[in-house]
């Protein structure tokens, strides 16, 4: 499939997600991290968007949780191009009932190459780049081009 280039803004849309044993984390990173957060516009995940936005004060997008659907949307605004950037702390050492969903999740966000965080160290790579304060250009597949070529 050929590519095509999209510039992502400087104002970011950043999807947050955590499993159960993960919450805690992601709200003490998220009060680390809280000033460059606030700068940016945050989607979650139902449970983990109601945590973040109490403990922390930030405003929050919040969708469904997970299991409920969550992960899904969260997958559809990234095909959607809504979605620059997934942090998502998942715990890798607990069986999560809905992993397909995770899986599918994990599988847009490489699709459409946008940058995922599984950690903290990770997420703090990712959110002290110089890169979340510009203009960046990434590459994705030309769906538009691919469909013409098929109606053809």
């Amino acid at each position: 499939m050929q590519t095509t280039e999209q510039t992502l803004p400087i104002t970011k849309n950043i999807a947050l997600v955590a499993h159960d044993g993960k919450k805690a984390a992601l709200k003490k990173w998220c009060l680390a991290h809280e000033s460059i957060l606030q700068t940016h516009k945050l989607y979650a995940t139902g449970t983990t968007g109601h945590v973040i936005e109490k403990e922390t004060g930030l405003s929050v997008e919040k969708l469904l949780s997970g299991p409920m659907g969550g992960d899904q949307q969260i997958g559809a605004k990234i095909a959607e191009h809504q979605i620059h950037m997934l942090i998502f702390f998942w715990d890798p050492l607990a069986s999560q009932p809905h992993d397909p969903d995770v899986k599918a999740l994990l599988r847009l966000a490489a699709v459409w190459n946008i940058p995922v965080a599984c950690n903290e160290v990770t997420a703090d790579l990712l959110i002290s780049s110089p890169c979340m304060a510009q203009e960046i250009t990434r590459s994705l597949p030309d769906y538009q081009g691919y469909l013409a070529t098929r109606l053809d």
